[in-house]
């Protein structure tokens, strides 16, 4: 069967699940209980890593919600939810600065990834074991809140439970994922076979599609922004930005926190500590928004693209625009997904099969003509169009990083950081979210409402490509639609004389297609990057970030880019590729040659990174540098009995060509 986006995305970088030790038991937490909702607690320390800027305190615990304590139509939450944060205050006035969420995608990806190789304060070395201060994060001026979501992503976790972990030794190799009783002794480790403790994997124990997501995530603010003692801004003013399956996530969740709030207004939402929350910008990196407008992407960017890159052969493209646009082809099937949906749940609560079937039927014919040509020629990254398929870049050192003693014990975590759930993966894909509808619709709504949406592309990335983002924001349907269309295309100033790509805006709603980056744009164009969220989180225009948009609206105008109705006139020159290099805990990166050693035993390793081989090896023997050695240490929990919905098996389709950035955007 197919990969579908979703598998692609959320699956690619599992192979070590992050794991390298047991982690130690938390120390020096500060627990509250919630003043409004028995049972709730909110924990945390101050970890004193990453941000080093004197004066500048981070906060990182979680907010634990008892079973059944989602008590809402359709939610079946019998499970704790205990969900990660990390909290930075801004460099500058904290108290003053705005506060901004920022969630990675997958679905299932840690928004540590954003963390530690995107926008936050510090970024990790190349030993895996040390960071340094990001210049460019995006904490400068505003507060910044990092979340695992849902449940069981990073070091969010449902019931903590010991697992042991095996890798395949094929290229699409298979991750055997199994619930472990170590009351009598911890098996031996070595590079392809590790223990740890992370969240129970049970697919019955997380959300399995966006709007379940949804419903999770406004408890968990219901709590953090009424009740955590060291947030109280003065305007409560939020913005969200979201990478990825972000293009899912945000749209989807900003309206129904919105939505929510109009519940609060009206009285209908009326219990105590019901938090009204004011969001004025949403911001999207390359996500994924509607898969009409993606899929056919998928087969115009392997072809025709501003790199002069050409991933298809001819015949391939022409297979894939037949098999597209055909009678009865995939945008018919994709159409019909959506009808029924509307028709069939139109709540969107993923539980009507016949939605499902036909939804899963038209992933898969899309995956099968694009995707799957693209990753199956095996010649160019998934993240990067113009990188190989073993790309490097941008460097996994976070993977190696968040799972170091030290550092989980700073943080003050129970469990074992993975950067990509196996579990939310396979729940989504099971509901085929990726293919329902109500996205446009949903920024539509947002729009109307005052809502910013700011959209930044980076002209490399395949996985979630400009090419379909522009397309989506074209599709929106809200009441400066036409307006937004006609608009041309300016040069997003960065300095006098440097343009950092090109911009669409109309009143509210922007779209840029960024130069020179790939599918994570802080790591490609960090000032860029850093540019376009400042202007937009201050309201201002994002060409050139002098307009305040406020003002031109209370004149009763619309602010509107002028230009070209295009931006295919801009082509860009392919830049060196970084040299490659394999990492443990992403053996995508690696060549074919280098994954041999780690399973012959042979590989040399320091800091987590294939250096070598040695003729003569066991597992085990060769791993230098400043990683912990893999621990015998054990959990002290209860044993755990196995459940026939744990997600224990990985297909054997994990991609090893490079998919690394939501694992572990992504």
């Amino acid at each position: 069967m197919a990969r579908s986006i979703i598998q692609i995305l959320s699956i690619a970088c599992l192979a070590f699940q992050g794991l390298a030790q047991f982690p130690p038991t938390p120390e020096g937490i500060t627990t509250l209980q919630s003043r409004f909702h028995p049972g709730i607690t909110i924990s945390y320390k101050q970890p004193g890593i990453c941000e080093t800027t004197p004066g500048v305190k981070s906060y990182a615990g979680y907010v634990h919600l008892p079973p059944n304590s989602i008590n809402e139509t359709h939610e079946d939450q019998h499970y704790p939810i205990n969900t990660f944060f990390w909290f930075f205050e801004a460099r500058k006035d904290p108290r003053n600065a705005p506060l901004a969420i920022w969630l990675n995608g997958g679905p299932g990806g840690s928004s540590m990834i954003g963390a530690l190789a995107e926008n936050g304060p510090c970024l990790v070395g190349s030993d895996s074991n040390g960071t340094y201060l990001n210049e460019w994060s995006w904490n400068n001026e505003v507060n910044v809140l990092y979340l695992d979501q849902p449940v069981q992503v990073g070091y969010s976790y449902d019931v903590l439970t010991n697992i042991t972990t095996s890798i395949g030794d094929e290229r699409f190799f298979g991750v055997d994922i199994q619930e472990a009783d170590f009351s009598d002794a911890v098996p031996e480790q070595n590079l392809t076979f590790l223990v740890g403790t992370t969240g129970s994997q049970k697919l019955t124990h997380t959300a399995n599609s966006t709007t379940h997501a949804a419903v999770a995530l406004w408890h968990f603010a219901q709590t953090w922004f009424e009740e955590f003692p060291h947030y109280k801004p003065e305007d409560e003013q939020l913005s969200l930005f979201t990478e990825s399956y972000g293009g899912h996530y945000g749209p989807a969740f900003v309206s129904h926190f919105m939505k929510q709030n109009e519940l609060i207004s009206n009285g209908t939402i009326s219990e105590p500590g019901a938090h009204y929350l004011h969001f004025n910008t949403l911001g999207i990196v390359n996500g994924c928004i509607d898969e009409e407008a993606q899929v056919k992407a998928y087969a115009t960017m392997a072809w025709n693209n501003t790199y002069d890159v050409k991933a298809f052969t001819e015949e391939q493209y022409n297979h894939a625009i037949h098999g597209l646009e055909r009678e009865g082809g995939v945008i018919y099937q994709l159409r019909k997904c959506r009808r029924l949906q509307k028709r069939l749940d139109p709540n969107d609560h993923g539980d009507v099969e016949r939605v499902i079937s036909h939804c899963q039927q038209a992933i898969t014919a899309g995956a099968n003509i694009t995707q799957e040509v693209y990753l199956n020629n095996a010649e160019r990254g998934w993240f990067d169009i113009t990188h190989p398929a073993t790309d490097s870049f941008p460097p996994p050192y976070a993977f190696g990083f968040m799972n170091q003693h030290w550092v989980q014990k700073a943080l003050g975590v129970p469990v074992n950081h993975s950067f990509v759930s196996q579990a939310v993966g396979a729940n989504f894909d099971a509901t085929a979210d990726m293919a329902r509808g109500g996205l446009l619709e949903d920024i539509a709504y947002i729009l109307d409402h005052g809502v910013r949406v700011t959209m930044m592309y980076g002209d490399r990335d395949y996985a979630c490509n400009w090419i379909g983002g522009e397309e989506a924001s074209v599709r929106v349907p809200w009441g400066h639609q036409e307006e937004f269309a006609e608009a041309g295309y300016t040069p997003l100033v960065v300095s006098p004389v440097h343009s950092g790509g090109l911009t669409r805006q109309y009143g509210n709603l922007s779209f840029t297609r960024v130069y020179q980056a790939g599918h994570m744009v802080p790591s490609y164009q960090p000032e860029v990057a850093y540019e376009i969220f400042m202007r937009a989180v201050t309201g201002r225009d994002i060409a050139t970030g002098t307009v305040d948009l406020r003002e031109v609206e209370g004149r009763g105008e619309h602010y509107s880019t002028q230009g070209p109705k295009d931006t295919w006139w801009k082509k860009n020159d392919v830049l060196p590729a970084p040299a490659g290099e394999c990492y443990l805990f992403d053996l995508g990166r690696c060549t074919e040659e280098e994954i041999g050693w780690v399973f012959d035993g042979t590989a040399m390793v320091k800091d987590w990174i294939v250096v070598g081989r040695e003729e003569q090896a066991s597992f085990g023997s060769v791993i230098e540098g400043d990683q912990e050695p893999l621990s015998t240490e054990k959990v002290t929990q209860a044993p755990v009995s196995r459940s026939k919905d744990a997600a224990t098996q990985l297909p054997s389709y994990v991609e090893a060509s490079g998919l690394l950035s939501e694992c572990p955007s992504m």
